[in-house]
C-alpha cells in the first residue's frame, strides 16, 4: 500500500511539472510578441543592478585603497585624542622617545621609526577644474625603511635639504599640474617636481612628498610633526610597544596598528557610500517592479484564451502561477546579468578621488567590482522578478474559465 501511495504521489508530481513546463513554454515563446514591455522590464532591472553595483564598487575600491595602506607589522603614533594625522601634533622630543620604544625594527642607521609632517594644499582636479585638498607629507630618511612597497616610477627621488617634491601616481592622474618637470607652488615658493612614485595602491599614491625639514621651514612649524610611523619586529610586538609608550609620563600619545588606523578612516566614507548605493537602488527598484508588473500583466492579457483552454483541459492553477513566476524570473535574471556586465566593464578599474572626512583630504582610488557585488546585483534582480511576477501570476490562476473561453 505504501509503495502504491508513493507511486501515485510521484505521478502527481511528474504530471504537475509537465503542466508547468508546457505553460512556461507557451509563455516564453510569446515573448517576441511582447518585445516592447519585456525590453522595458529588462532594461529597467539592468539599470537598477548597474547603478547599485557601480555605487557600491566605489566603497569597495576606497576601502581596498586604505587596506593597502596599512600593515599589521607597522604602527602609527598620534597625539592623544587625535583621530587622524591632520589633527595630531608631536614634538621632536616626542619622536625621539617613541623611537626608543621596544618592539621596533632596528638597522645600522637606527630605529625604523619615521617622524612625518602632514599638511594640505589646494590643487585643481583634472576633470572639473575645481580645487581639492591634496595631502603633502614631509618625511625623513626612515620613511623609506618603514614602507616596503614604495617604488619610483618616473624621474628621481628628491634631494634632502632642497625644496623638491615627488608625487604619487594617483595624484598625478587626478590633479592638474603634477607632471615631472613641472613646479608646485607651496606658500610663496615654486617647488620642482622631480619624480613620480607608487605606494602599492595605498593612500600614499594620493600624496606629495618632500623633505620634512624643508617643509617645516616653509610652513613655520619649527620641529613639530604630525605622526610617527614605525616598523615592528612582528605583529605580536605591538602590545608591548603600546604599553611602553603609554607608561611614559612624558608622552600624551595614541598608538594604533597601522591597518586598524586605516580601517577606522574608511568607516565613515563607506557608510555614506553604501547607504547612498542601496537607497538609489531601492528607489530605482520601485520603478523596475512596476515595469515587471506591466510586463507580466501584459503576458497574462495576451494569453487569456490560451490559459483558459489549458485550465479547461485540466491544467491546475498552481501550474499557471509557477509558469508566470518562471517567466518573470527569466526576464529578471537576464536583466540582472546585463546590468552586472555593464557595471563591470564601465566601473571596474575606473579611477577617481573622494574626500576622506577624518583628514579632510582627497584620496585617489579605483572602483572595484567584486564577485560579491555582482551576486548582490543578481539577487536584487531576482527579488524584483519575484515581486513583479507574483500578482500577475495569481491573476492568471484566477481567470474565470467560462468567461475566457467565450472570447474564442
Amino acid at each position: 500500500m505504501r509503495s502504491e501511495g508513493c507511486e501515485a504521489t510521484m505521478r502527481r508530481i511528474v504530471n504537475w511539472l509537465s503542466q508547468v513546463a508546457a505553460v512556461t513554454k507557451f509563455g516564453l515563446l510569446s515573448i517576441p510578441q511582447r518585445g516592447g514591455s519585456v525590453g522595458a522590464a529588462v532594461f529597467g532591472i539592468a539599470g537598477v543592478v548597474a547603478v547599485m553595483v557601480g555605487v557600491l564598487s566605489m566603497g569597495v575600491g576606497f576601502r581596498k585603497t586604505l587596506d593597502a595602506s596599512g600593515s599589521p607589522d607597522a604602527a602609527i603614533v598620534l597625539r592623544g585624542g587625535a583621530d587622524s594625522e591632520m589633527f595630531s601634533g608631536l614634538t621632536l622630543e616626542n619622536t625621539r622617545i617613541i623611537a626608543d620604544a621596544p618592539g621596533i625594527v632596528r638597522a645600522e642607521q637606527g630605529a625604523c621609526a619615521s617622524p612625518e609632517m602632514y599638511v594640505i594644499i589646494g590643487l585643481p582636479k583634472r576633470s572639473t577644474g575645481t580645487e581639492a585638498n591634496v595631502p603633502m607629507r614631509g618625511v625623513k630618511g626612515a620613511a623609506l625603511k618603514v614602507r616596503n612597497d614604495l617604488k619610483l616610477l618616473q624621474g628621481r627621488m628628491f634631494e634632502w635639504g632642497k625644496n623638491e617634491v615627488i608625487v604619487g601616481a594617483g595624484a598625478v592622474s587626478q590633479f592638474a599640474g603634477l607632471e615631472v618637470g613641472g613646479h608646485l607652488r607651496v606658500g610663496r615658493s615654486l617647488w620642482p617636481i622631480v619624480g613620480i612614485f607608487s605606494a602599492g595602491g595605498g593612500t600614499g599614491d594620493s600624496e606629495i612628498w618632500a623633505d620634512a625639514s624643508v617643509l617645516q621651514a616653509a610652513y613655520h612649524r619649527g620641529t613639530t610633526y604630525q605622526s610617527v610611523i614605525v616598523k615592528l619586529l612582528s605583529p605580536g610586538s605591538f602590545p608591548d610597544f603600546k604599553a611602553w609608550l603609554n607608561a611614559d609620563p612624558r608622552l600624551n600619545i595614541k598608538a594604533l596598528r597601522q591597518d586598524e588606523y586605516y580601517a577606522q578612516q574608511s568607516k565613515a566614507v563607506n557608510k555614506v557610500i553604501n547607504t547612498l548605493g542601496y537607497l538609489v537602488a531601492a528607489l530605482m527598484a520601485v520603478g523596475a517592479v512596476f515595469g515587471a508588473l506591466n510586463t507580466m500583466y501584459s503576458s497574462i492579457s495576451a494569453r487569456t484564451r490560451e490559459i483558459a483552454t489549458l485550465r479547461a483541459l485540466g491544467f491546475g492553477g498552481g501550474a499557471v502561477v509557477a509558469s508566470v513566476m518562471i517567466e518573470a524570473m527569466a526576464v529578471a535574471i537576464f536583466g540582472g546579468a546585463l546590468g552586472a556586465i555593464v557595471a563591470y566593464f564601465v566601473f571596474n578599474g575606473l579611477e577617481t578621488s573622494t574626500m576622506s572626512w577624518p583628514s579632510f583630504n582627497q584620496v585617489t582610488f579605483a572602483y572595484t567590482v567584486t564577485p560579491d557585488l555582482l551576486v548582490q546585483g543578481i539577487v536584487w534582480a531576482v527579488l524584483i522578478g519575484l515581486i513583479g511576477g507574483l500578482f500577475p501570476a495569481i491573476r492568471g490562476a484566477r481567470l474565470p474559465i467560462a468567461a475566457a473561453l467565450r472570447e474564442l
